[in-house]
C-alpha cells in the first residue's frame, strides 16, 4: 500500500470509528492516570465499536465488546472504592502464580474459540481475532482489579490487534492501537512508580 492509498483509507473511515477512536484514547489516557473517568469514555469506545466488528466479521472482538460493556460498570465500581487522597486508584501489584494462571487461560481459551469460530462461523482471522478477545478479556479483568502487570497483556494484545485492523483496512482503528501500543508501554512505567511510591509510604 502507497501513502496515498493509506491516506484514503483514513480519509473514507467513518464518523463512527473516528468517535470511537477518539474515545478509546481519552479511556487509555486517563488509566495511565488511574482516572475513574476513564470508564465512562471506556462505555462510548466499546458500544461503538460492537457495530463497527459486526461489520467486517471479526466476531469474536464484537462478543468481546459487550463483555467490555459490563467491564465498564465493574471497573468502576472496584475503582471508586479504592482511591488515595488525591483521587487516584491504588494499584496492586498481583502474584507470579495469578499472572501464570491468567496467560493459561488466555492459550487455552484462544485454541478453543478460534477453533469454534473457523469451524462454525464465517469469521476472518478466526485464531488472532480470538487470541485479542480472550487475552484482552484476561487484561481487562486484571485492569479492573487494579492489578499491576495488566499492562504487559494489553501490550501483546495491542501488537496483534494493530496487524489485524491493518488487514481488515480499519485504519484509525490500526493506528488506534499503535497509540495504545506506546501508551501501554507508558502506563506500566506509571503504574509500577505509583505502585513504589505507595509501598515506601506504607513502609515508612
Amino acid at each position: 500500500m502507497n501513502l496515498t492509498e493509506w491516506l484514503q483509507g483514513f480519509a473514507g473511515a467513518s464518523p463512527l470509528e473516528w468517535i470511537a477512536t477518539v474515545a478509546g484514547f481519552m479511556c487509555v489516557y486517563l488509566l495511565i492516570k488511574r482516572s475513574i473517568w476513564s470508564f465512562a469514555f471506556g462505555l462510548v469506545q466499546v458500544s461503538i465499536y460492537a457495530w463497527i466488528f459486526f461489520e467486517v466479521k471479526l466476531y469474536s472482538d464484537m462478543v468481546l465488546q459487550f463483555f467490555y460493556i459490563g467491564f465498564q460498570f465493574y471497573g468502576w465500581a472496584i475503582w471508586r472504592r479504592s482511591q488515595d487522597d488525591s483521587g487516584h486508584v491504588l494499584v496492586v501489584k498481583g502474584s507470579l502464580n495469578e499472572y501464570l494462571l491468567w496467560l493459561m487461560a488466555v492459550i487455552l481459551s484462544t485454541a478453543l474459540v478460534g477453533y469454534l469460530m473457523s469451524n462454525n462461523t464465517d469469521a476472518s482471522l478466526p485464531y488472532p481475532d480470538a487470541f485479542t478477545t480472550c487475552a484482552s478479556l484476561a487484561a481487562q479483568w486484571l485492569l479492573s482489579h487494579k492489578k499491576l502487570f495488566n499492562w504487559g497483556f494489553w501490550i501483546v494484545v495491542d501488537i496483534v490487534a494493530i496487524a489485524i485492523y491493518w488487514q481488515k483496512q480499519l485504519y484509525p482503528t490500526s493506528a488506534l492501537y499503535l497509540c495504545f501500543l506506546v501508551m501501554a508501554v507508558i502506563g506500566q512505567w506509571q503504574w509500577y512508580r505509583a505502585f513504589k511510591t505507595n509501598q515506601n509510604k506504607t513502609d515508612s
